[in-house]
């Protein structure tokens, strides 16, 4: 079974508080998982990577074989499609992660989705943001 698998990261004043979020549906639009977890002190981009590999972990738990994920992050997607180098040394641990997860995939795809259509995710990472400094 083919699951959609929306993620976002935000840090608030970059580098600073930072959270990840994430939902998934199956084919029928489902929602069958949602995540939030508060990172501490990181930075955007950071951030982005650590909400995807914190989804693609909890597909890889619940059985999943093919994800697509939907960012909105066109940095994350054009870095791990190779269209842009990944110069900062903060991030290249996170990409070999991504990477690493990627081949647990029978069928794994990583596509941009415009803030709109993250809205989820994005509330997510907000709410673990919020709970993580109160």
């Amino acid at each position: 079974m083919k699951i959609n698998l929306y993620t976002d990261g935000g840090s608030r004043n970059n580098p600073g508080p930072a959270g990840v979020g994430g939902v998934a549906f199956d084919e029928s639009g489902e929602e069958i998982f949602r995540f939030k977890k508060f990172l501490g002190e990181k930075t955007n981009n950071q951030a982005e990577y650590l909400a995807l590999i914190e989804g693609l972990r909890i597909a890889e738990l619940k059985g999943y074989q093919a994800v697509e994920c939907f960012l909105d992050s066109e940095l994350v997607v054009k870095q791990l499609s190779g269209l842009y180098k990944i110069k900062h040394p903060d991030i290249q641990p996170l990409v070999a992660e991504v990477l690493k997860l990627k081949n647990k995939f029978k069928s794994i795809s990583f596509k941009h989705v415009l803030r709109e259509k993250n809205k989820t995710a994005d509330s997510l990472v907000n709410e673990a943001i919020d709970e993580g400094l109160s």
